[in-house]
């Protein structure tokens, strides 16, 4: 009996250890599973430019973007920076403004083999930029339309069925952009990652709620990208209002965290627009991040969502430059946007990040997908 009884206490002892072994195993796998890259962008114009920034910042970042249409162009320098970026351990994207079949028909071979060559460094293309907001600020590429909905169906296609999209679609090359407005359409138009821009002076919330819904209803990705805070120098906001909004979107769930640059400003700064304070600040984030892993519960899911009306292409913005938005564009801010406005503020002010912003669309059940649903003419008190 005293054998027997060891024998049991040894067994509960190892099934116990077996129990917070598997639980701890599950714990690790669940933050490695949750991706997440941050980095900055590069818009000048060298490869040496690029290095220079590269080896800035490759310590507490794992992503880097190639924003520069000067090396989009020129096959040899893209490729020198793209090999100097996998060399430091950096994954990242490349932009093209398009992907050209006549006037650099070397791209179609470099998308063929990007992926052979880079391997899991090379993420994919940033195609374009800003499509919603050329469209809400400036028609382009819609000039008319008869109505929202045919709005709406004109930009998708323009987008979808351009020659870029298609080539990106065929080779099974990941496509992203940033934008500041339509993200739900840009999504709809086949872009994989939607970087939503956090700057301008405006609600960063509600336009993670707009890009974050816009992605968990379809399914994609998203990021986040910190812009000009304003049109005058320095343009980025300070180092702590930085840090505060790539917080703010890591804690939402974005898959992509970056802040944006641009050469020359001033013009002997050789890292363009970003300062050492705003190093700091990035470093300072990759510390939160290591110690703060969303896998264990440390992550706001958008848990509500509001319905706006379908094919409603309006930007919803507000700041001291705004007071009045567009819809596609095309139209002034009709009678509903007053309300849309006044129930997106009290939701957003109850809920916060919680808050998804999603748009009518029977190709999309948001029936079980959130706790709470309301509708953009729900009386809220």
């Amino acid at each position: 009996m005293k054998f027997k009884g060891l024998l049991l206490i040894a067994i509960i002892i190892v099934a116990s250890l077996a129990f917070i072994s598997t639980q701890s195993s599950s714990w690790e796998a669940s933050v490695e599973t949750d991706e997440f890259y941050f980095g900055v962008s590069f818009g000048g114009k060298t490869p040496q430019e690029a290095k220079v920034l590269i080896d800035k910042v490759k310590n507490y970042t794992n992503f880097f973007i190639i924003g520069s249409y000067d090396l989009s162009t020129n096959e040899t320098a893209l490729n020198e920076v793209c090999d100097y970026t996998a060399e430091a351990s950096l994954k990242f994207i490349v932009y093209f403004d398009f992907i050209s079949r006549i006037a650099y028909p070397w791209h179609q071979a470099w998308l063929d083999t990007a992926k052979e060559r880079w391997g899991d460094k090379f993420l994919g293309i940033y195609l374009r930029d800003e499509p919603g907001g050329h469209q809400i600020d400036e028609q382009d590429p819609i000039k008319n339309a008869s109505d929202y909905s045919d709005a709406a169906y004109r930009f998708v296609e323009n987008i979808t069925f351009s020659n870029s999209m298609i080539d990106a679609k065929n080779k099974s090359i990941p496509t992203f952009t940033s934008d500041y407005a339509l993200y739900w359409w840009d999504y709809l138009a086949g872009y994989d990652t939607v970087f939503v821009e956090l700057g301008w002076k405006l609600n960063s919330t509600q336009q993670i709620a707009l890009c974050r819904g816009a992605a968990n209803m379809q399914g994609k990705d998203w990021g986040a990208i910190i812009v000009w805070s304003s049109y005058e120098p320095p343009y980025l906001g300070s180092a702590k209002e930085v840090y505060d909004e790539m917080v703010l979107a890591y804690s939402a769930g974005a898959k992509y965290v970056v802040v944006f640059n641009y050469p020359n400003y001033p013009e002997d700064n050789p890292y363009g627009i970003l300062s050492e304070e705003h190093f700091e600040a990035m470093e300072q984030f990759w510390s939160y991040v290591n110690a703060n892993p969303r896998g264990n519960g440390g992550r706001v899911n958008g848990e509500v969502a509001l319905v706006l009306p379908k094919d409603y292409g309006w930007g919803m913005r507000r700041n001291e430059y705004i007071t009045q938005d567009n819809i596609w564009g095309l139209w002034p801010e009709d009678e509903k946007a007053p309300l849309i406005l006044e129930t997106a503020n009290k939701l957003l002010s109850e809920y916060g990040l919680k808050l998804d912003i999603i748009y009518a669309d029977a190709s999309f059940d948001y029936e079980g997908k959130y706790s709470k649903v309301y509708f953009w003419n729900a009386t809220i008190t």
